[in-house]
């Protein structure tokens, strides 16, 4: 099984589907340093595979992003609901898909290629110039009620610990050029994060573990169609002990009036849009069917129960959902379960060919048969009081340089008490 190492200020060679100009540039900068990242791999199918994914990213496909038509793409998989397609998204939108016709697009695109400059920003507006088309396409297929949701992480810029603007410049421009509007933000928090980028937070000690991504739920309209009702959460501890004790209703001293209605018990919470979600995925079918057939699973995958949360909430059964950097297809798996219909598209034919795999299983048929068959330690994740452990021991004064200096390393056994992990 291919292993990367831990990099924090990219996404590596998640899902390209459109590759040209910058976005070739970032691609084939991902592909080379995700190879060259990996363990040594002695078997020869995967070092085949990881031969044909380089391959993937050169020469680039036209698309309509240099004004030049898009190669048309080819249907790599079919069930019963869904299209698994492989080449150029654009070229997708532009022969499968009808205007007006998605219910949501649900997507992880490739994570920005950040680059040092002399003044330490930068070249976002390479990234936004690569998305454009993308965009362009999104508001042209989505209906008025449909939604369009961007799980996109960030990045710091390398050298030094200050963070890229890309993915909120992203949002700006999607919002004030394409004249989407923000529905909600919301934030995937995946409590198995480690505390990266281990320079700033672990050597260092200057910054705190990088551990959510952004989650920007779109519309092309105020009105998308949605319910919560759709997502609900168990109560909490809490929450029970008042609806057993009861709750006298009165004015809180933040002026929220809070009524008797606040002590009905309606079988479950509204959840926040903070999602708890542990991407710790490491022996599952999928990664499995790779391996066994030589290929190279998708380094960055989402955990399926992310897209299948905004399908639950955004959609009903038999509309149709596309994830135009398909990946592995986690979303057209949820999508399938749920009976929504889906069209996934992704340019590496190597994780088209694993993800036929997640099709090539009976389908789990409710949530209910999910947690049953993937038997989770955690239904829900704890976030300590940011309190927990302050006391009036603040121990050594601040690095007056900021951290700019790299601090030596304690000799073994040194450092242990005031350590914390």
């Amino acid at each position: 099984m291919v292993a990367l190492n831990r990099v924090s200020d990219m996404r590596i060679v998640g899902g390209f589907s459109s590759l040209t100009g910058t976005g070739h540039h970032i691609a084939h900068y991902r592909a080379n340093h995700y190879f060259a990242t990996t363990m040594t791999q002695t078997e020869q199918p995967i070092a085949d595979a990881r031969r044909r994914v380089v391959e993937a990213f050169a020469p680039p496909p036209l698309t309509e992003s240099n004004g030049k038509t898009a190669s048309a793409a080819r249907l790599f998989h079919k069930t019963k609901l869904g299209s698994i397609y492989l080449g150029d998204s654009l070229a997708v939108f532009r022969d499968q898909i009808k205007p007006k016709s998605v219910d949501l697009i649900m997507t992880s695109p490739p994570f920005g290629l950040v680059r040092k400059k002399d003044y330490g920003n930068v070249d976002s507006h390479e990234y936004l110039d690569w998305f454009r088309p993308f965009g362009k396409a999104f508001k042209e297929a989505l209906k008025d009620s449909g939604s369009l949701v961007i799980d996109i992480g960030g990045a710091w810029i390398p050298g030094q610990p200050t963070r890229s603007l890309y993915h909120y410049e992203l949002l700006i421009m999607l919002c004030r050029e394409m004249g989407f509007h923000l529905a909600q933000d919301f934030f995937w928090w995946s409590p198995s994060k480690l505390p990266t980028p281990a320079e700033w937070v672990t050597v260092r000690r200057i910054r705190v573990k990088d551990a959510i991504n952004c989650v920007w739920w779109l519309s092309p309209t105020p009105w998308p169609k949605a319910s919560n009702r759709r997502v609900l959460a168990p109560y909490s501890d809490a929450m029970k002990g008042l609806l057993k004790n009861g709750y006298k209703a009165k004015l809180r001293p933040s002026g929220h009036d809070i009524s008797e209605k606040f002590s009905i018990d309606n079988g479950a919470a509204i959840p926040p849009n903070l999602i708890a979600l542990p991407n710790t995925e490491s022996n599952s079918f999928y990664l499995r069917y790779c391996k066994e057939r030589g290929l190279v699973s998708h380094p960055a995958r989402y955990p399926v129960a992310l897209p299948e949360f905004f399908v639950r909430m955004l959609t009903d059964k038999g509309d149709l959902v596309v994830d135009p950097f398909g990946g592995s297809c986690v979303t057209g798996e949820a999508c399938e379960r749920l009976r929504r219909k889906w069209v996934c598209s992704e340019l590496v034919e190597d994780y088209v060919k694993g993800a036929r795999g997640r099709f090539e299983r009976p389908n789990r048929p409710t949530q209910e048969v999910m947690f049953d068959a993937e038997k989770p330690t955690e239904t829900s994740y704890r976030v300590c009081h940011p309190a927990a452990m302050w006391t009036d021991f603040e121990g050594e004064p601040l690095p007056a340089d900021g951290g700019k200096d790299r601090p030596l390393r304690p000799k073994r056994g040194q450092g242990k008490k005031n350590a914390s992990h």
